[in-house]
């Protein structure tokens, strides 16, 4: 087996490479293991760099050393290849991946609590053809996502002030719905949609939680639908709906389990984060993958360690209003 380190040394507010260079090479000197170290140069590089590793059939279990963008770049590089597993060693900013594992995340900052960890399968949302693990969401909060970095930027501002600092400039300046028409499970309704997310794990923006009940495992995509919502209540809904509690706004969010979730538009208007990475299209796809990745983490460590409760149930069918 060799153990491959993915690092991307943009990530976080410094350079960890050497941290990173350090823990792999005292795998190498006290367990013996085959170890290797590979920088990533620019955006998709980490995929790149998994693909072909995996394609020469040898057994990997590979780390990906940076934020939520290099872990899923890694995902995307070996998702249906039975040879390979993933797990990560977190030197982003916000890190939402792992906070799905609770007090064992801390676990995850050394390779010595990692390399012979068990494996477990983790299921994957397919995004037009591309995998993300965590959320996928589009409207006011993925047009955040994209803005978020800029403010990220600041010594004043990490993880969630960040995620704070570029909601409340798209809330004053920005529209906060978008005129689409969404289908779930074929059944469609046009519409003026604020938010539309669909979850697997439970965080994004630095910390936000929008569907607590949301398993990393269970073979269910819970999708959250915020239709049009006037700034007075969004202001009153936000702070509920960063802890789980959109079921507190009945008239506002519906969470659904469809299998598929088809978003387009007359214009390529709408904007998707899948793991933080953006995708601006005019028709989005979003469902459960038939393919699942396999991960590996410290003994005992759940990625649903956070989860809570179970989803209440949708008393209407989807449709326009």
């Amino acid at each position: 087996m060799k153990h491959v380190f993915i690092i991307n040394p943009a990530a976080g507010k410094k350079d960890s490479t050497q941290k990173i260079y350090a823990m792999a090479e005292r795998l190498r000197a006290d367990h013996g293991q085959d170890v290797e170290c590979i920088l990533t140069k620019r955006q998709g590089h980490a995929t790149e760099i998994a693909r072909r590793l995996c394609e020469d059939g040898g057994e990997l279990r590979f780390y990906a050393c940076g934020g939520d963008g290099t872990i899923n770049e890694v995902a995307n590089g070996i998702l249906g290849y039975d040879n390979a597993a993933m797990t990560c060693i977190p030197v982003g900013t916000g890190n939402d991946f792992l906070k799905n594992f609770g007090p064992d995340a801390a676990l995850f900052s050394d390779a010595e609590n990692l390399w012979d960890g068990p494996e477990f399968p983790i299921d994957v949302i397919d995004v037009n053809g591309r995998a993300a693990l965590t959320i996928a969401c589009a409207g006011l909060d993925a047009r955040v996502a994209r803005d978020v970095h800029k403010y990220g930027e600041s010594p004043l501002l990490t993880g969630k002030g960040s995620y704070v600092a570029a909601l409340i400039v798209n809330f004053l300046f920005r529209s906060i719905s978008s005129h689409w028409t969404v289908e779930l499970d074929g059944r469609a309704a046009e519409d003026d949609y604020a938010v539309i997310t669909a979850c697997n794990g439970r965080y994004y923006g630095g910390g936000f939680m929008p569907v607590a009940e949301a398993r990393m495992d269970d073979g269910v995509l819970n999708t959250l639908i915020v239709r049009k919502v006037s700034r007075p209540a969004f202001l009153k809904f936000v702070g509920p709906y960063s802890k789980g509690e959109y079921y507190k706004f009945p008239q506002l969010a519906t969470c659904y389990m469809p299998k598929n979730v088809r978003i387009f538009s007359e214009k390529p208007d709408i904007v998707t984060c899948l793991d933080g990475e953006i995708l601006v299209s005019d028709d989005v796809t979003i469902r459960l993958s038939d393919r699942r990745l396999n991960f590996f983490g410290p003994p005992g460590c759940s990625c649903n360690a956070t989860a809570r409760g179970e989803a209440p149930a949708a008393e209407q069918e989807f449709a326009a209003v």
